[in-house]
């Protein structure tokens, strides 16, 4: 005759799994060596950003990452290199690797902004359609698409240069060809700049001039965004006063005041707030997990 089945096995098994939920992800993920890098490469890396895991604010962790010294910015179109970061600003310059300057003209594809992004492109870019076609959309009568005026001078400054071969025109042409492109939903959250869809070889965007505006090859390229900085503001002040580093941990992305020490606070590293230390943590997490299952298993089998 087989053994009589636990009638209350299967409502232990699930009143346990919350408690072992909760054991595995009680120790808050810290950086490997316990504390927050404030540079990647040659970039001054701040709040909200981090250089690590577990630095910096969640909502801009799965945007900036640093890879082997170099800082990047990740969105729908792909992954671009950070130029420069302005903390006074709040604005971050991006370099797409296929985007067109006046040394070298390429085809292009397409820059696009998550909605959810927390970064807006700001109005200091001037974006530049080069090489399009005559029946491009963006030529279209009955749409103010293309900028007129002072601007059309920035396309006869882009194909003065020797770079335009580059994507089959001409030096000095005719720029007909080329708009200064005025998105029709803006620049925020969730914009996009679909190349191919508007029948274009290339684009290329111009936060500043350099100083000479008449001449191209001084001009800075890239692509200039504004974060908002607004999260956590006061807790990163206090934490960052003490010393500490501002980060996050857990399933829900909360704050954590990572210490020099290697400890992890929810307020500053004056020794106020719930910490487990650097070096101990993820261990005592391992046991805790361990023992967790071992509780389970002896639940199902003794």
């Amino acid at each position: 005759m087989p053994p009589a089945s636990n009638p209350f096995l299967f409502t232990n098994i699930l009143l346990l799994l919350p408690l072992l939920h909760t054991l595995s992800s009680a120790v808050p993920a810290i950086p490997v060596n316990g504390t927050c890098r404030d540079t990647c490469g040659t970039i001054s890396v701040k709040y909200p950003f981090g250089a690590e895991p577990g630095c910096g604010h969640p909502d801009f962790a799965r945007y900036i990452k640093c890879v082997s010294g170099t800082l990047e910015f990740s969105t729908g179109s792909g992954i671009y290199n950070i130029s420069s970061i302005d903390y006074p600003s709040n604005t971050i310059v991006v370099t797409d690797p296929f985007m067109s300057t006046c040394s070298l003209m390429q085809n292009s594809g397409s820059f696009i902004l998550d909605k959810a992004s927390p970064f807006t492109i700001t109005q200091d870019n001037i974006i530049v359609l080069l090489g399009c076609s005559s029946t491009s959309p963006v030529f279209d009568p009955y749409e103010d698409l293309c900028a007129t005026g002072s601007r059309l001078r920035v396309c006869r400054g882009m194909y003065s240069c020797k770079g335009v071969s580059g994507i089959g025109l001409r030096q000095k042409g005719p720029a007909s060809t080329c708009c200064v492109y005025e998105s029709p939903n803006g620049l925020g959250s969730g914009y996009a700049l679909d190349v191919p869809r508007l029948q274009c070889s290339s684009y290329t965007s111009i936060y500043g001039f350099g100083g000479n505006e008449g001449d191209p090859m001084k001009w800075n390229y890239g692509i200039s965004l504004q974060y908002n900085d607004s999260y956590n503001a006061d807790a990163c002040n206090d934490c960052e006063s003490s010393g500490g580093s501002c980060g996050f941990t857990g399933l829900d992305g909360s704050f954590a005041c990572i210490c020099r020490s290697g400890r992890n606070t929810t307020t500053n590293c004056l020794g106020q707030g719930y910490a487990w230390s650097g070096t101990w943590g993820p261990k005592i997490q391992t046991m805790l997990s361990t023992g967790g299952f071992l509780l389970l298993w002896m639940t199902l089998f003794i």
